[in-house]
C-alpha cells in the first residue's frame, strides 16, 4: 500500500457534486485513489506541503493531434484559414516517421502536463513512413499521463474529391482492421485505466460515408468511443451542404454519429437544432477556443450548449493551429470568448475550470477522472499562489482571472510527473533539443 498527503492546500476546488472549494485542508491519497479529504490528516507516506497552493483536479484535454508540436509557427501557414492551412501542411506532415511521431508525442504531453493537465485525448489521422498509433502510446507511458488515444483516419484524397494529398489516405478495409489491432492491444476498460482507444476518422472532408458507418459499428461492437471534425467552420457547412445536401449534424446523425459514446471537436458553427439534437443524445462537445481563433473559425456557442445541457470539455488541439499546448491558458480564452461574445456575465472562471476538469473527463467517459473526492482517481494540480501572477489576487482560487499559467506540481494516479515546476518523467531538455533537430531537418527538406 502506496500513500501520499498533500498538507495544508490554502484552497482545495473540489468539482466534486456540490462544487465544494474548501480552505486549509488535506488530501490523503492511497495507491493512486482519493482516500480521505479533511484537516488534521496522517500519512506514513510521504506529504507534499500546499500552503501556498490552491489545489484542483487535473485538467483534461479532450482534442489534440500531438505531432503537430514539430510544425508550430510554419510561415505559409500562419495566415491561412483552415482548408489551406491543411493543404500546406499535408506535404511537410508526410515526411514522418515513427520518430517525429514519438519525440513530437512527448514535447506536447510534457507541455500539457506543465500546464496542469493528467489526463488527455489525442487524434491521430496520418501514419506515413510506418508510423503508428503505438508511437504516441509509448511517449504517453514515459510521460506518465493517462492517455486516450484515437485511431484516426484518412481515405479520400484529391483524387476522389477529398482535401488530402493521395499519398496521407489509407485503404478503408485497413483502416478498419488497424482500428481493431491498436484497441485489442492497448485498450484498457477498467476503472483507472492508464489506456483508452477511440476511433476517430478525421473528418466529412476525409473519409467516405461507408468508413464513418463502418467505423461506428466497429466502435460500439468494441464498446469504445467515438471521435471527428465536425461543423469547425463556414468552410466546413458550405462543403457539407454541397457534398451531402444536408448540415453536419445532420450527417453525423444519419450515419449513427450520436449519442454519450461520441465527442465531436469544435462545432463552432452547430445551428440551435444542432444544439438540441446533441442535448437530447448526450454527444459531446471538445471546444478549441484558442485554435478557431487562430485559424479564424469563430467563437463556438459554448453558453448555448452549456444551457440546452450539451456536454462540454476543452481541447487545445494541435500546436500547428494554436501554437501552444497550455490548458490552463485554453480554459480563460474560453471563459474570455464567451464573455465577448455575451456579457461580462456569460461564464464564470470557476465555470470555466469546471469545463476543463469535469466537463472533459464527462465527455471522455471518465467519471473517475476530474474531479477530487473520496473513490475518484488521484490526478491532482497544485498551483503556487505565492508568486507575481497572484500577487493582490483577492481570490486565489479564481486561478483563470490571476494565477499561474504553469503547476508546481502534478499528480497522476498519485504518482508525481511535476515536482517544483519540471517534469520529472523524462530527460525533458535532451527532448527538446532532439525535437528541434527535428524540426531544422523537415525544414531543410522542403
Amino acid at each position: 500500500m502506496t500513500e501520499l498527503l498533500i498538507r495544508g492546500a490554502r484552497h482545495l476546488v473540489t468539482m466534486d457534486d456540490t462544487r465544494r472549494v474548501l480552505q486549509a485542508c488535506d488530501i490523503l491519497i492511497r495507491d493512486g485513489v482519493v482516500a480521505a479529504i479533511g484537516a488534521g490528516l496522517r500519512t506514513t507516506g510521504e506529504v507534499i506541503a500546499a500552503q501556498d497552493c490552491v489545489v484542483t483536479p487535473g485538467l483534461v484535454n479532450t482534442h489534440h493531434h500531438l505531432y503537430q508540436t514539430l510544425t508550430r509557427a510554419v510561415p505559409a501557414a500562419q495566415n491561412a484559414l483552415l482548408f489551406g492551412w491543411l493543404q500546406t501542411l499535408y506535404p511537410i506532415w508526410a515526411r514522418f516517421t515513427p520518430d517525429h511521431m514519438y519525440v513530437s508525442a512527448q514535447i506536447g504531453l510534457a507541455e500539457l502536463a506543465l500546464s496542469g493537465c493528467t489526463l488527455t485525448s489525442d487524434h491521430l489521422y496520418l501514419f506515413p513512413n510506418g508510423a503508428r498509433l503505438d508511437d504516441t502510446i509509448e511517449a504517453a507511458r514515459d510521460v506518465g499521463l493517462r492517455f486516450h488515444p484515437t485511431r484516426g483516419a484518412m481515405s479520400i484524397g484529391v483524387r476522389d474529391g477529398g482535401l488530402p494529398p493521395d499519398s496521407l489516405v489509407e485503404d478503408e478495409a485497413a483502416i478498419l482492421d488497424d482500428c481493431i489491432r491498436v484497441i485489442d492491444a492497448f485498450y484498457d476498460p477498467n476503472d483507472g485505466s492508464m489506456c483508452r482507444v477511440g476511433v476517430a476518422p478525421c473528418s466529412p472532408f476525409s473519409v467516405s460515408r461507408d468508413l464513418m458507418r463502418d467505423a461506428a459499428v466497429l466502435a460500439r461492437d468494441k464498446g469504445v468511443m467515438m471521435h471527428t471534425h465536425l461543423a469547425e467552420n463556414d468552410e466546413d457547412i458550405a462543403y457539407s451542404m454541397e457534398q451531402f445536401g444536408c448540415r453536419p449534424g445532420q450527417y453525423a446523425q444519419d450515419l449513427g454519429w450520436v449519442g454519450p459514446d461520441v465527442w465531436h471537436a469544435h462545432c463552432v458553427k452547430l445551428d440551435p437544432a444542432e444544439i438540441s439534437l446533441f442535448a437530447e443524445t448526450g454527444t459531446g462537445i471538445a471546444h478549441c477556443p484558442c485554435s478557431n481563433c487562430r485559424l479564424g473559425s469563430g467563437i463556438a456557442p459554448v453558453r448555448a450548449m452549456r444551457d440546452a445541457g450539451v456536454s462540454v470539455g476543452l481541447g487545445v488541439d494541435g500546436s500547428a493551429s494554436n501554437d501552444a499546448g497550455n490548458l490552463v491558458a485554453e480554459a480563460r480564452q474560453a471563459m474570455l470568448l464567451q464573455r465577448v461574445a455575451f456579457g461580462a456575465d456569460a461564464m464564470s472562471p470557476m465555470e470555466a475550470l469546471e469545463i476543463a476538469t469535469r466537463g472533459g473527463a464527462d465527455v471522455l467517459g471518465r467519471p473517475d477522472c476530474g474531479r477530487i473526492a473520496v473513490g475518484a482517481r488521484a490526478d491532482i494540480a497544485l498551483w503556487d499562489v505565492s508568486g507575481v501572477q497572484s500577487a493582490g489576487s483577492w481570490d486565489p482560487a479564481a486561478l483563470l482571472l490571476a494565477g499561474p499559467v504553469t503547476v508546481r506540481d502534478l499528480l497522476v494516479e498519485g504518482r508525481q510527473v511535476v515536482r517544483d515546476g519540471h517534469v520529472v518523467t523524462i530527460d525533458l531538455q535532451s527532448t527538446i533539443d532532439r525535437q528541434n533537430q527535428l524540426a531544422r531537418d523537415l525544414n531543410d527538406a522542403l
